[in-house]
């Protein structure tokens, strides 16, 4: 016999998943926050160290090379890794991301990259809750934000030949507004991803998707800190 009837059953269960999706893009945010610390911690040392002063271009080259396959190999694999294994592989590649990210604090003044970041959190916040809480559909942004990112990267390959001041300074206006609106739309994707029948049976899955997602994030917000430092920011 049951004590409960099916629409106080129906109730709980609602209750229950909004409590568990609650819980997985609490470890989105918490991954993620975790690897922008590994990253600024690392690019502090590095700094205070003396070792930015020796980095040279080959081995920046060979940072980016080894970011851009974990990135990869990480998206890519992720539903077959172990959670840890995923985890971990997200922290390496936060930490040689702060190797890199040392070089910023070289070139901009220690002020200009606090109000930057500070810039980039408030921006960041602002569109994350519009994601996480707006009634439209997002995914209509999808096409035209893809299409943004490869005009943004071929104008910044083409202005290395052409040093424009001009064209930086517009690269950096498209760069702000299209990490804003992909803000918005991963933090959608990922609420919808955590929210998708099944994940609950499964500890491991929602684990794949806490990481994913804060590596997404993640992203997000470091190029959007970028496209303002560079907008914004003083040189030494």
């Amino acid at each position: 016999m049951s004590f409960f009837n099916n629409e106080q059953t129906n109730q709980f269960d609602r209750v229950f998943d909004l409590h568990f999706l609650r819980n997985i893009m609490l470890q989105v945010y918490i991954w993620m926050a975790l690897g922008l610390f590994m990253t600024a911690g690392v690019a502090v040392v590095t700094l205070e160290s003396g070792l930015a002063d020796n980095i040279t271009g080959g081995m920046v080259l060979l940072a980016l090379i080894v970011e851009l396959g974990l990135v990869i190999g990480l998206r890519a694999m992720v539903w077959q890794m172990k959670p840890l294994t995923a985890l971990g592989t997200f922290f390496v590649y936060a930490a040689i991301n702060g190797f890199t990210f040392s070089i910023l604090l070289m070139v901009y003044t220690t002020g200009s990259v606090v109000t930057a970041f500070v810039s980039a959190a408030s921006l960041f916040a602002a569109m994350s809750i519009v994601g996480a809480t707006t009634k439209a559909d997002l995914t209509q942004l999808r096409t035209y934000l893809f299409m943004g990112l490869i005009g943004l990267f071929l104008a910044m390959l083409i202005n290395l030949f052409l040093a424009s001041s001009t064209m930086d300074y517009i690269i950096s206006v498209a760069g702000v507004i299209i990490f804003i609106g992909l803000t918005a739309y991963d933090t959608q994707k990922i609420n919808a991803m955590a929210n998708a029948p099944g994940l609950q049976r499964s500890r491991d899955m929602a684990m794949r998707v806490s990481i994913i997602g804060a590596l997404v994030l993640y992203l997000d917000f470091l190029n959007l800190f970028i496209f303002i430092l560079r907008l914004t920011g003083n040189r030494r």
